[in-house]
């Protein structure tokens, strides 16, 4: 999982659309803050990795040239992604569903160039306030999809405001990483869970209400909610963990991320 914080009880179990959204709003809200100071450095003010393994599109180009692109980030956190694409000459829109978030974000501008400087607004990414058609490309890295219960109306929102021939790219956990512990020594490399189980993640109080989920997808699931939004899949990419790269992220780390996939990288493009 991407964030952990520390549950009164974690387990796996259903839970519908409207309470995932409120829970995991409400924890990001209270770690917005926290998680910025924790993970600020590896992320960067005006920088763009697709996940842990330190993947940039500076190096990888899964959105194309960025100049004279009008750009949608869906889950920007504090937005270091949208600045990236902003200082090389992108038009970028960073959202989230959290206020925490979005303050946090808010107050990174400050600090940074004016050329890196993006606004922000607080949605839903499964409704998103924007008119059909219009944004070049759209992307979330490590996002609003492994957060949501119902995923496919992300990638149908994606679609609906890409302009034809757009690129709407995500990175999400592997599927893969589901069947293993959350643990980035030799413990997470034995498979303890079904890859086909797709009950969520779910962190709760003491009176049973959820205050973090993550919802798990199967590799066919994805591409099935991919084609289903009308959009066509053109790559699939995982990354691995590069040499000389030491510095772990959670469950991940070299000693897994050099022998099972820690990140997908879903590149999908609108037809023209």
């Amino acid at each position: 999982m991407y964030a952990v914080s520390s549950p009164t009880e974690a387990t796996r179990r259903p839970v519908e659309p409207a309470e995932t959204a409120t829970a995991n709003r409400t924890w990001w809200d209270g770690e917005a803050t926290a998680y910025y100071v924790e993970h600020g450095a590896f992320l960067g003010d005006t920088d763009f990795v697709w996940g842990p393994e330190r993947l940039r599109e500076e190096d990888a180009h899964l959105l194309g040239d960025p100049a004279g692109q009008l750009v949608l980030e869906i889950g920007a956190g504090s937005g270091q992604c949208s600045r990236w694409l902003a200082a090389h000459g992108a038009t970028v829109v960073a959202t989230d569903l959290s206020a925490g978030m979005v303050a946090t974000g808010v107050a990174v501008n400050d600090a940074v160039d004016d050329s890196a400087r993006v606004p922000f607004a607080q949605c839903d990414g499964r409704s998103l306030p924007f008119a059909d058609a219009s944004f070049d490309a759209v992307f979330t890295a490590y996002g609003v999809v492994p957060f949501v219960a119902d995923s496919d109306a992300v990638m149908a929102e994606a679609a609906r405001v890409l302009r034809p021939g757009g690129r709407f790219v995500f990175s999400t956990t592997h599927p893969v990483r589901w069947a293993f512990p959350d643990d980035p020594g030799q413990g997470g490399l034995t498979a303890r869970h079904s890859y086909f189980d797709r009950e969520p993640y779910v962190e709760q109080d003491a009176q049973g209400r959820a205050t973090y989920v993550e919802h798990h997808r199967t590799l066919g699931d994805r591409v099935r909610e991919v084609t289903a939004a009308g959009l066509v899949l053109v790559d699939l990419v995982e990354p691995e963990w590069p040499v000389g790269h030491d510095e772990p992220w959670g469950g991940w780390s070299p000693l897994r991320g050099r022998i099972i996939p820690g990140t997908a990288v879903f590149v999908c493009r609108k037809p023209s």
